[in-house]
C-alpha cells in the first residue's frame, strides 16, 4: 500500500494537521488520537477532500495495515473506529485512493465488522498488495487482482495506482543537444518489446508557457530488469532515450521574457534577463494503460551533476535535480559573476562584475544576511565587491550562497567558475567560496577538510588517493570508511607539508591481524585524527570531469570511487555477479527453477558450512571443519561466504599438511543452491534460506548458536497469538529440515525443543566452539590472540558483551561508563567491547577500533594503549573468550560458554525488568547468575577492580551453574559431534 503524507507547506492547515497525525502514528498513539488529529473541522470542502485523502492514504491506511497483522481485538477496535471516520468522507475521495486501500476501506464500510475482525481478508489483502505484479487486463483497461470479494469497478487501476517508476542513467551534451538516458516503466507492467510500448519525455515551464515534448525513443535496457523489486515481470525494452534541443527552450524564455519586459516597462522599469525552469515529466503508454508521473532518480555519480551548456553569451542551459530528485531543465542568464576573492586580516573581500547593468548602489545578501556593497560602473557594466568579516564568518555553521541586489532590479545569483574558487587558512580553520553544482558561488566556514585532487587504480586492485590537507595541527591520521551502519575501517594516510596521499585496498582491508574485503554498500569517506576530530573529505571541483568512476573489479568484487552529492567521495562496494541472479526475476528462477532440478539430482558426498548466514568463519561450523581437516578427512568441503566477508583456511594454513581446500560459494548464487540441493552434510548454527527444503537421503545439523537465556522460538510472546504470525509458520517449515539438534546441555535441549516443536534426535555433547577453552594449547592461543590485538603483556582483559535489544535495535550507546572505566581499573586493564550483530555497532568516547590506525573516536586524546578496544567485527568470539579474565554480560548466550573457563562473570542489568517484561527470559538472574547482578555502571566498574574479593561470594552458585548449563564443555564435544555424525560412514576412507 502506499504511504506517506503530503509535504509540508508555511502556513498550510492542512499539512499541519497531516504532520500531526504521523508524528501520533511514529510514535504508537492509539488511533482515536491519530483521528482526532485530522478532524476536517473549519477546512474548506477543497481542504477537507485534500485531508480525508492524504489521512486515509497515510497515517490512517499504516495504522490499518499494523491492526490487520496482529489479533482479532486491535483489527475490531480499528474497523470500528475507522468505520465512523469513513462515514463523513466524500465517494470521490474514496475512488481516488490507490486500489488496496480503496478495497480495504469499502470492506470496513460494507462487511459485518466481527466476521472481518475475526476473518484473515484484511490481512491477506495487506499480504497481497506487496506483490504489485499482480494486475490483469480486462479489455482497454488495467484490475488488481487481490483476494478479496468487491465490486469489479473497484479493482480497476486508476491515476494514484500507475505512477512511473524511473531511473536517469546519464544526462549530457551530444552535438548540441541535451541527450537523457534511463529507464521508466508501470509496476507490475512488463516491456518485453516496443510494441505498444511508448515513453515520452515532456518539459513543463511556468504557467502559460507552451511544455516542450522531447524526442523520445525505447531503448533496451536490461538492467531494469534486473533491479527491480517484482519478480516474474521483465523490463527490458523500458529504457529510453530523449533528447532536447537548447532552441527550443530559448523561444520559449524569449516569449516569457517579452511578456515579463512589458509588464515591468510599464511599471516604470527596466527589462531585466530572467531564468526560466523546466520540469520534467514522463507520459508512459504501455499495454494499454497511460500514466504520467515526474521524471527523477538520478544514478549516483555524473549523472547527479551534469554539465551546463552557454547558449550564447551571458547564457546557460542547465539541467539540474531538485531537493527530492526531480529532474528539471534551466535556462539561465549570467546577471553577476565573482571575479576574484582577497584576504587581508580580519577581512574578505569579494569582487565581482555586473554584465550590462550600470549600477551605482545596491546591497549584497549572504544567505538570508542583507549586507552593504560598493556598485562602480564600468564599461559594459557594473564592478562590485562585498567586504565579509572574518570573525563573523567563524561563527556561522551553514553554506551560504551570495547575491547581489542593484537597487530597482530583482536579486541576482553571483555565478562562477573554478578558476574563482578560493580556500582561505585561519589556524586550523578556513573560510571557502566555491561554485555549487550549478555554479552558483557558496561561501562557508569550518574545519580544515582534506581534498582530493587525484585519484587513481592500479593494477593491483589499489586506490590511491592524494590531495591537500592544511591542518597546522601535527600528528597521526587516519581516512576513515564508514559505512551507514556504522562499520568502519581506518587506513593510515601519509602527510607531507600541506598534502596527503594515501593507498586504500579495498579487496584487502586490515582487521584484527588479517585483512578483509570491503563489504558491500556505500561508504563514507573522511580523515580522523588530531584532537579527536574527523574532517570530511571533498573532491577538488577541477577533478570532477574527469574523475574515475567505473567499476574496477578486485578479487571478484566491484569497487567505484564515486562523486555524489557534487563534490562528497564515496567508495561503492558489491558483489560481481551474473546477469541472470540479479534482481527479483534472478532469485525467483534461482528458487523455483533451478533448485528444485538440482534437488532431483544425486547428491555429493560433501559438507555444507554455514556460520551465522555466511557471515564469519566461525562458531561450532568452524570447530566441526577444523576436527575433520585434522582427521584428515578429504570429502568436499563447502562454505558459505556472504558478501566476502572472509577466506577460510585450508589444511596447510591450519598446520595440518597440504592437501585439503575447501570450496567457497557466494551466498545467494547458481552454487549456493546447487550446494544445498546436492550435498549429504549441512552443518549450520542459524536458520537456513526460506527457500532450502531438506531432501530425505540428506542430514542436516543445527548447532544453535549457544544455550538460551533469552526467550526463543515458540516461547517468545507473539509466537502464540492467533492467527499465527508468519514466523511461527517459517518456524516450522525450518525445523522440519533439522536430522540432528546439537546443544550444551540437558536443560539446553529440553528448552530448545519445547521452543522450537522439535520431535528428532538430540545430541547433548557440549558445544564444539567452547572445546578451544579447554584445550591443552590453549595458552598459546591465547597468546597469538592479544597479539593480533596488540594487547600488552601483563593486561587484565576485560570483555564486556551485552545481547541486542528488540526494542531498540537502533541504540548504539556504549551504557558502560569508559571513561570512568579507564580511571578507576587504569592502566593494567585492557576493555574489549563486543556489541552484537543485531545491534547498531557501539559508539563511545574513547572507543578504538583495532588496527594499524588504531585512533581513538571522538573524545579524550591519549598517546599511550588505548584502553577501550572495539571488538565488535572480530570474527570468532571464541577467541575473545579464551583471552578474557573477566566477562561482563546481561542477557547473552555468551555467559554459558564462558562457564567453561571458571573466570569470574559480572552481570550489567541495568534495563533487567523492561526487558524480561519485553522478550521475557528463562532464568532468574536474581538468584541463578553465577555473579554479582548490577545496575548501575559505576557499581560494575567497581566490582571488576576487587572481582578476585568477590569471586568468592559465588562458587557455589557458579560451581551450580556449569553442573546444570555446561555440563560436557570439557573439549571433546568436536570429537563427540563428527564421532556421531561423519565416522558412521563405512563408503569413506580418509586421507593418511
Amino acid at each position: 500500500m502506499a504511504t506517506g503524507a503530503t509535504p509540508a507547506r508555511n502556513g498550510d492547515i492542512v499539512a499541519d494537521r497531516l504532520r500531526a497525525a504521523q508524528d501520533l502514528h511514529d510514535r504508537g498513539d492509539p488511533l482515536d488520537a491519530v483521528i482526532a488529529a485530522v478532524d476536517p473541522a473549519g477546512l474548506t470542502r477543497a481542504q477537507r477532500r485534500r485531508l480525508h485523502y492524504e489521512a486515509l492514504n497515510g497515517p490512517l491506511g499504516l495504522r490499518l495495515e499494523t491492526a490487520a497483522r496482529r489479533d482479532a481485538t486491535r483489527l475490531r477496535q480499528a474497523i470500528d473506529l475507522l468505520r465512523d471516520y469513513l462515514s463523513g468522507v466524500d465517494a470521490s475521495v474514496k475512488r481516488r485512493l490507490p486500489v488496496a486501500r480503496r478495497l480495504a476501506y469499502h470492506l470496513i464500510e460494507h462487511r459485518d465488522p466481527r466476521e472481518l475482525a475475526e476473518g484473515d481478508e484484511l490481512a491477506g489483502l495487506v499480504a497481497a498488495t506487496a506483490e504489485p505484479s499482480k494486475r490483469v487486463r480486462r479489455g482497454l483497461a488495467w484490475y488488481a487482482d487481490l483476494p478479496v470479494i468487491a465490486p469489479r469497478p473497484l479493482f480497476r487501476l486508476r491515476r494514484s495506482d500507475l505512477v512511473p517508476l524511473t531511473e536517469v542513467a546519464d544526462v549530457s551534451w551530444h552535438e548540441g543537444r541535451l541527450r537523457i538516458t534511463g529507464h521508466a516503466y508501470l509496476v507490475g507492467l512488463s516491456v518485453r518489446s516496443r510494441r505498444l510500448n511508448r515513453a515520452t519525455v515532456v518539459l513543463r515551464g511556468p504557467r502559460w508557457v507552451p511544455p516542450i515534448t522531447a524526442r523520445t525513443r525505447r531503448a533496451y535496457r536490461p538492467q531494469a530488469t534486473h533491479d527491480a523489486a517484482e519478480p516474474g515481470c521483465n523490463y527490458d525494452w523500458a529504457g529510453f532515450v530523449a533528447e532536447v534541443r537548447p532552441w527550443s527552450l530559448r523561444w520559449r524564455a524569449a516569449l516569457r521574457a517579452a511578456v515579463h519586459g512589458a509588464q515591468r516597462m510599464l511599471r516604470g522599469r527596466p527589462a531585466v534577463p530572467d531564468t526560466t525552469t523546466w520540469w520534467a515529466d514522463i507520459v508512459i503508454w504501455s499495454r494499454g494503460a497511460r500514466a504520467t508521473g515526474a521524471l527523477r532518480g538520478p544514478v549516483m555519480g555524473r549523472t547527479e551533476r551534469p554539465a551546463g551548456l552557454r547558449v550564447r553569451p551571458g547564457w546557460w542551459v542547465r539541467p539540474a535535480w531538485t531537493s527530492d530528485r526531480v529532474f528539471q531543465v534551466v535556462l539561465q542568464p549570467t546577471r553577476a559573476e565573482l571575479t576574484g576573492v582577497t584576504h587581508d586580516g580580519d577581512q574578505v573581500e569579494l569582487t565581482g562584475f555586473l554584465p550590462g547593468v550600470k549600477a551605482t548602489k545596491g546591497r549584497a545578501r549572504l544567505g538570508g544576511h542583507r549586507m552593504a556593497a560598493d556598485f562602480t560602473p564600468v564599461e559594459g557594466g557594473t564592478r562590485f565587491s562585498v567586504a565579509l568579516a572574518v570573525p563573523a564568518l567563524m561563527k556561522e555553521q551553514d553554506a551560504r550562497r551570495l547575491w547581489v541586489e542593484p537597487r530597482g532590479d530583482p536579486a541576482a545569483p553571483v555565478m562562477m567558475d573554478d578558476d574563482a574558487e578560493t580556500r582561505i587558512g585561519v589556524g586550523r580553520r578556513e573560510i571557502t567560496v566555491l561554485r555549487d553544482r550549478r555554479d552558483r558561488a557558496v561561501v562557508a566556514a569550518h574545519r580544515v577538510w582534506p581534498v582530493i585532487t587525484s585519484a587513481g587504480w592500479g593494477d593491483d586492485g589499489v586506490l590511491t588517493l592524494a590531495g591537500t590537507y592544511p591542518d597546522t595541527e601535527p600528528g597521526q591520521r587516519a581516512l576513515v570508511l564508514r559505512q551507514r551502519a556504522g562499520l568502519t575501517y581506518r587506513v593510515p594516510l601519509a602527510r607531507s607539508g600541506a598534502g596527503f596521499s594515501v593507498r586504500v585496498p579495498p579487496g584487502a582491508l586490515p582487521r584484527f591481524g588479517g585483512t578483509v574485503a570491503l563489504g558491500s554498500g556505500t561508504w563514507s569517506l573522511s580523515v580522523a585524527g588530531g584532537k579527536g576530530t574527523t574532517a570530511p573529505l571533498r573532491v577538488d571541483h577541477r577533478l570532477l570531469a574527469t574523475l574515475d568512476e567505473g567499476v574496477h573489479i578486485v578479487d571478484g568484487r566491484e569497487y567505484r570511487l564515486v562523486a555524489t552529492r557534487f563534490d562528497v567521495p564515496v567508495l561503492v562496494a558489491a558483489e560481481r555477479r551474473p546477469d541472470d541472479e540479479k534482481g527479483a526475476g534472478g532469485l525467483w528462477a534461482l528458487r523455483r527453477v533451478h533448485y528444485p532440478a538440482e534437488r532431483r539430482r544425486e547428491l555429493r558426498d560433501a559438507t555444507v558450512y554455514l556460520s551465522f548466514d555466511g557471515r564469519s568463519y566461525s562458531d561450532n561450523a568452524r570447530a566441526v571443519y577444523e576436527e575433520r581437516l585434522r582427521r584428515g578427512d578429504d570429502r568436499e568441503h563447502i562454505w558459505v561466504v556472504k558478501d566476502g566477508a572472509f577466506v577460510p583456511p585450508d589444511s596447510a594454513a591450519l598446520g595440518l599438511g597440504p592437501g585439503i581446500s575447501p570450496t567457497i560459494v557466494r551466498e545467494g548464487s547458481r552454487e549456493h543452491y546447487t550446494a544445498l540441493a546436492r550435498s549429504r552434510h549441512i552443518i549450520t548454527n542459524t536458520l537456513l534460506p526460506q527457500w532450502f527444503r531438506a531432501r530425505e537421503d540428506q542430514i542436516c545439523v543445527q548447532t544453535w548458536h549457544g544455550t538460551p537465556l533469552k526467550r526463543v522460538g515458540g516461547d517468545q510472546r507473539h509466537m502464540s497469538r492467533e492467527p499465527r504470525p508468519a514466523a511461527w509458520y517459517r518456524q516450522a517449515a525450518e525445523v522440519a529440515n533439522w536430522d540432528l539438534l546439537v546443544t550444551q546441555s540437558p536443560w539446553a535441549s529440553e528448552v530448545l525443543r519445547r521452543a522450537f516443536g522439535y520431535g528428532g534426535e538430540i545430541l547433548s555433547s557440549g558445544l564444539p566452539r567452547n572445546d578451544v577453552l579447554s584445550s591443552p594449547e590453549r595458552a598459546e592461543l591465547a597468546a597469538a590472540v592479544r597479539r593480533g590485538l596488540g594487547i600488552p603483556a601483563g593486561r587484565r582483559v576485560v570483555l564486556y558483551a551485552p545481547t541486542w535489544r528488540d526494542h531498540d535495535r537502533r541504540n548504539s550507546s556504549v551504557r558502560l561508563d569508559l571513561a570512568e572505566a579507564r580511571r578507576v581499573l587504569g592502566r593494567d586493564h585492557v576493555l574489549l567491547v563486543r556489541g552484537h550483530m543485531m545491534q547498531a555497532p557501539p559508539v563511545g568516547a574513547g572507543l578504538v577500533v583495532p588496527g594499524p590506525a588504531s585512533l581513538v573516536r571522538p573524545g579524550p586524546v591519549s598517546r599511550e594503549y588505548p584502553f577501550a578496544l572495539d571488538v565488535t567485527t572480530y570474527p570468532d568470539i571464541a577467541d575473545l573468550l579464551l583471552i578474557a579474565d573477566v566477562l561482563i554480560t546481561d542477557y547473552s548466550s555468551v555467559m554459558f560458554d564462558f562457564a567453561a573457563t571458571g573466570r569470574p562473570m559480572i552481570f550489567f542489568g541495568y534495563d533487567l525488568e523492561r526487558y524480561r517484561n519485553s522478550r521475557g527470559l528463562y532464568l532468574d538472574l536474581r538468584t541463578q547468575a553465577p555473579g554479582p547482578l548490577l545496575a548501575e555502571s559505576g557499581d560494575v566498574i567497581e566490582a571488576v577492580r576487587l572481582i578476585d574479593a568477590l569471586s568468592g561470594d559465588f562458587t557455589d552458585r557458579y560451581d551450580e551453574f556449569v553442573r546444570t548449563y555446561a555440563p560436557r564443555d570439557d573439549g571433546k564435544a568436536t570429537t563427540r559431534l563428527v564421532d556421531h555424525t561423519f565416522t558412521a560412514d563405512p563408503h569413506h576412507t580418509p586421507a593418511r
